[in-house]
């Protein structure tokens, strides 16, 4: 039996986007080449890898279990050959695709003036960005890496670390002349607060200092999926709201927002890359993080004062 890599892309193709008229966009082809090349990839393994009914497509079993040891496969096939084609050029110019998942506001805010001057740098690289909150299936997917807030919780994936910014608590100051500040996290009970729909309210409020966790009942009355989006909530005086540094530290210093609970300044909050388990590592991978490193390592951007030194002021206690 021989397969080819063409079909066993296709394939791939077929299984993420779900129909052969997208995988044939993807892939600059016509319909009628697509459906061969699974036809073909089907009588080589001897089993069916999709249902078709009525024009819809439904992968097998079979097709699952292929796509899952596929696609790592694949990944590492693909590095390797970049590889190779870079040390026999003799020369560093990155090409291909590098297709990136980054959270929506850090994105907006840092991370797209960074991948700017990345993709200046790189001309014969595409680079496919994807602003999204919601952490993404990166294998599933078929994205080379994602950059990631918060602390690691798929095991399965390489990362290395860029920065580390911090979960800042925070109210308008209008909500706190009408409800007060809470005084500890006991008294979050009687506040409203600012639900983030990707995190279990009960997770948002809770010390990160090695402080014992807090049980206490909270139910936002405002529930969204975008950080930025609960600062805006906070600003309006609807209720507590708790976000990383690089979100709300501008509404601090103008005064537009004071900051609440200091048990939860201290909860730090990693800010890496990661991305599939790959060997050798692409060198497109691993100039991004080579790039990110230059740019945010350290003290990132938004925790530095004019003067360039670390801006981590301390505590501001209710007025």
């Amino acid at each position: 039996m021989r397969y080819s890599l063409d079909e066993m892309d296709t394939f791939l193709a077929v299984m993420e986007l779900g129909t052969v008229t997208a995988a044939a966009a993807r892939l600059n082809l016509s319909k009628s080449v697509v459906s061969k090349r699974i036809s073909d990839l089907e009588a080589n393994l001897g089993a069916a890898l999709f249902l078709r009914n009525a024009g819809r497509i439904t992968p097998t079993d079979t097709a699952l279990r292929l796509a899952e040891g596929l696609r790592p496969a694949l990944a590492g096939l693909r590095a390797a050959a970049e590889g190779a084609i870079v040390e026999a050029r003799g020369s560093t110019q990155l090409r291909g695709r590098l297709s990136i998942s980054v959270p929506m506001t850090l994105g907006r805010l840092y991370l797209g003036p960074i991948l700017a001057r990345f993709a200046q740098a790189h001309p014969e690289l595409d680079l496919l960005i994807d602003y999204e909150d919601r952490a993404r299936d990166l294998i599933h997917d078929r994205l080379d890496a994602a950059v990631r807030v918060g602390r690691m919780r798929d095991t399965a994936l390489m990362s290395r670390k860029i920065c580390e910014d911090r979960q800042i608590a925070c109210a308008s100051p209008d909500y706190i002349a009408r409800h007060g500040a809470p005084r500890d996290l006991a008294d979050l009970r009687n506040h409203r607060t600012i639900g983030y729909s990707h995190v279990a309210d009960g997770r948002m409020w809770q010390p990160g200092n090695g402080a014992d966790r807090v049980n206490v009942p909270i139910a936002s009355r405002i529930t969204v999926n975008n950080g930025e989006a609960i600062r805006d909530f906070v600003l309006a005086g609807l209720g507590l709201g708790t976000m990383p540094g690089f979100i709300c530290l501008p509404d601090i210093r103008a005064g537009r927002l004071v900051r609440v609970l200091p048990e939860l300044d201290h909860r730090p909050l990693p800010i890496a890359v990661v991305w599939p388990p790959v060997n050798p590592m692409p060198m497109k991978l691993r100039a991004l993080i080579d790039c990110l490193l230059a740019e945010l390592g350290g003290t990132p951007p938004w925790e530095r004062s004019r003067d360039g030194d670390s801006d981590r002021f301390p505590f501001q206690p209710e007025k």
